[in-house]
């Protein structure tokens, strides 16, 4: 195999388009770039063809983040977090059943996005998020019953965005915002 002439410019691939893009969403979710300037960029990212054409999009953006995704897991029994415990960037719950509770309303929440990933066999869940919150359920699937989500009367600028992914088998999801 044969490496391409120097003067040839190297052409990019899927997984390289595909990560330029998450990187350009995610700069654009934690409140780096507004929403014209990703619009902009994904543009750019999307028509790009090779390295050269690729890095104008990403440059300025902010690194890609190293963080690591902390795992809950219980086999069966309860998963229970409350009061002043820090929420890390993405976190996994797992459990094959069971009762989830995750109370984030006094929790110490250091980021601007929260990915949180449910992975549940059959139980319910229950997540209190801050009175600001915004939550975004777009990336759960439920197999048996709908999810349950109370939305705020007033929201107040400024709170975390609180994405909400993963599956739940037999159970419910219920999230609510703290009243305080």
């Amino acid at each position: 195999m044969t490496s391409p002439p120097e003067d040839q410019p190297s052409l990019i691939g899927e997984h390289d388009r595909d990560a330029a893009v998450r990187r350009v969403q995610e700069a654009y979710a934690e409140g780096h770039i507004s929403h014209q300037e990703m619009d902009e960029r994904l543009h750019r990212v999307l028509t790009a063809g090779t390295h050269a054409e690729l890095a104008p999009a990403l440059a300025s953006l902010p690194a890609e983040s190293a963080d690591t995704t902390s795992t809950i897991a219980a086999a069966g029994g309860r998963i229970k977090r409350r009061g002043a415990w820090r929420v890390p960037r993405r976190l996994k719950v797992e459990s094959a059943f069971g009762r989830v509770h995750l109370d984030l309303s006094e929790a110490v929440i250091e980021h601007p996005v929260i990915d949180i990933e449910l992975q549940l066999g059959t139980g319910r869940a229950r997540i209190t998020v801050p009175r600001d919150a915004v939550v975004d359920l777009t990336g759960l699937h439920t197999g048996w019953k709908d999810t349950r989500y109370d939305t705020p009367r007033r929201s107040g600028p400024g709170g975390p965005r609180i994405r909400i992914s993963g599956a739940m088998g037999y159970g419910r999801l219920r999230v609510r915002h703290a009243r305080r």
